[in-house]
């Protein structure tokens, strides 16, 4: 016998219950307990503290990542918002009349903006106009497109929608090639000037898949290693990337209209069943009351009276001698112009203003219902002008603002007192108005002392310029007029405002019929009622236009002196 067969019959035997204990060990993939060193422990704890630690740097790294995720929602909810706020009020400032270029371009998209929030849209969609976003850019001064730009790359860095930012961008490639038209021209010769008219006559007529379709062949060509006119090849793209702009915002222009349109034929498809469904129930009425009528027996003699007789039709009455006397073949040209309009629209024009003359056998409750009942679909009322008074209107208007001007519409609503007397006579409505606000500097001693002329202060009200426009005023020879309305029994020099604000008060503009009074709360100070060409009151009425400018009395020209001399000693 061997010492290696002695060796194993001298081990002891497993007991049944060991050799369990070891199976179900190897079955769940356990080792049998080890004995270990003081090296060994060491090593185990430390590899213990390595997984803890491995583990807490993953366990912060998610919660990084998940931190950086809710900050960028929080983010587009916020740019978002922005957005949404940005074009509500872009439609606001449309529809009062004081939009800014970039509002229009705003309102125009919102027609068919996708992301659209209907039940969140407080402006009528018909109620807002909207343009050629092409043709916005035309006659702005180089300043006026740089603030332009500005806005576009705001919107569309506000954007998420890829069609919208598509429009932005088009947007913006066609302001930059503004700015360079209205900015210092490079001379290049008449060659430069040759090459860019062959440009524009081979893009023209491209549409929009073609230009796409000749961008690609020209970057290909600009990528290989072909010998070409690097120069050329390159304007040549540039044209390209505009007139494919062009043609993004004339398809955008196209859906609004086609939108358009197709809304304005729905409604008047409402419009016409409503009527149709009027006139069939009138119809039944009238033949019922003519079967169940039975025709008199006898002829009896009807006594004359002048309510009988119709009005001469060539009888001019009084309150007609004012009204435009036109021949029949004018006004058949106008219909005929007016029929080929609607021929080439597809869709007939929403209904014009009423006539200033109400029809006498209607009663004013009776139009007031009609009108209440049709304002959904009625049209915004267009005012008709006389031409010297809608010249000076548009002058007016083309006028703008200047540097120390802004466009003021604060219009209050008031009751007109004498309104009732002639508003079943002629139809009221508000007369048009261009009101301007002058601001400045108001040094008294507090901005003296802790403004100078680099840091000034806060610029305040310091005049208005009011412009009415009345001219349809049946009786022309009593000029409107103007009151001044303080509230609370308020006395004029007397103030009744907190410190550090101003009183107010409302001015209220009169006139005789069909205008109704019209209402501005304006800053209550003293009015200056100098002479002065600069400073100077003026109160005037001519060829139909209020014009009231004056300016609030300014501070004495020592006072000014000195805060002269405080600015050249703070230097």
């Amino acid at each position: 016998m061997s010492a290696t067969q002695s060796h194993k019959r001298a081990l002891p035997a497993e007991t049944p219950s060991e050799r369990q204990t070891k199976y179900h060990r190897k079955e769940a993939g356990q080792e049998s307990p080890r004995q270990y060193n003081g090296s060994q422990t060491s090593n185990y704890l430390s590899r213990g503290r390595n997984q803890e630690e491995a583990f807490a740097r993953e366990q912060t790294r998610r919660n990084q990542i998940q931190e950086a995720e809710q900050m960028r929602e929080w983010v587009a909810k916020e740019d978002d918002f922005v957005l949404k706020q940005s074009k509500k009020k872009a439609q606001i400032r449309v529809k009062e009349g004081r939009a800014r270029p970039v509002d229009w371009l705003a309102v125009t998209l919102s027609v068919i903006d996708k992301d659209k929030d209907l039940l969140e849209d407080d402006v009528e969609e018909e109620d807002v106009e909207v343009i050629d976003p092409s043709g916005i850019f035309q006659g702005m001064d180089l300043k006026q497109l740089q603030d332009l730009g500005k806005d576009i790359e705001t919107y569309k860095s506000l954007e998420t929608n890829v069609d919208n930012r598509r429009y932005w961008e088009a947007l913006k490639t066609i302001c930059e090639e503004s700015q360079a038209k209205a900015g210092p021209t490079l001379t290049h010769g008449r060659s430069g000037s040759s090459v860019s008219a062959d440009i524009d006559r081979l893009l023209s007529p491209k549409t929009l898949a073609e230009l796409m379709g000749l961008e690609r062949q020209i970057s290909g060509k600009l990528e290989s290693n072909e010998p070409i006119d690097v120069e050329y090849w390159e304007q040549l793209l540039k044209s390209v990337n505009v007139f494919k702009a062009r043609a993004e915002l004339k398809s955008v222009y196209d859906s609004v209209v086609k939108s358009r349109l197709e809304k304005y034929r729905q409604e008047q498809r409402v419009e016409g069943d409503t009527l149709k469904r009027k006139l069939d129930l009138l119809l039944q009425t009238t033949a019922s009351v003519d079967a169940s009528t039975e025709p008199p027996n006898d002829m009896h003699t009807i006594q004359y009276s002048r309510k009988l007789d119709p009005e001469p039709e060539l009888k001019l009455l009084p309150e007609d001698k004012h009204l435009e006397t036109i021949e029949e073949t004018e006004v058949m040209q106008r219909y005929d112009a007016e029929r080929s309009r609607v021929s080439n629209l597809g869709y007939v024009p929403a209904k014009q203003a009423l006539p200033d003359r109400l029809v006498h056998h209607q009663s004013p409750k009776t139009l007031e219902t009609t009108a209440d009942s049709t304002s959904r679909f009625a049209a915004v009322p267009q005012e008709d002008f006389s031409s010297a008074t809608k010249a000076l209107y548009e002058r007016e208007v083309a006028r703008g603002v200047q540097e120390d001007e802004e466009i003021f519409a604060g219009e209050e609503e008031v009751l007109t007192k004498s309104k009732s007397h002639w508003a079943g006579k002629y139809r009221p409505r508000k007369p048009r108005y261009f009101n301007r606000v002058q601001m400045g500097y108001e040094w008294n001693k507090y901005n003296q002392t802790h403004y100078d002329h680099d840091n000034p202060p806060p610029k305040v009200v310091q005049g208005y310029k009011f412009n009415i426009f009345y001219p349809d005023l049946i009786d022309k020879t009593k000029a409107p007029t103007y009151r001044i309305e303080r509230e609370d029994g308020r006395k004029r020099g007397e103030s009744f405002a907190p410190a550090g604000e101003e009183d107010t008060c409302l001015i209220r503009f009169i006139s005789g019929p069909p205008y109704e009074d019209l209402g501005f709360k304006i800053v209550d100070k003293e009015w200056d009622f100098s002479a002065k060409r600069d400073r100077g009151f003026k109160s005037s009425f001519d060829k139909g236009i209020l014009q009231l400018h004056f300016q609030f009395k300014k501070v004495s020209t020592s006072t000014l002196y000195i805060v002269i001399c405080i600015c050249a000693d703070s230097k």
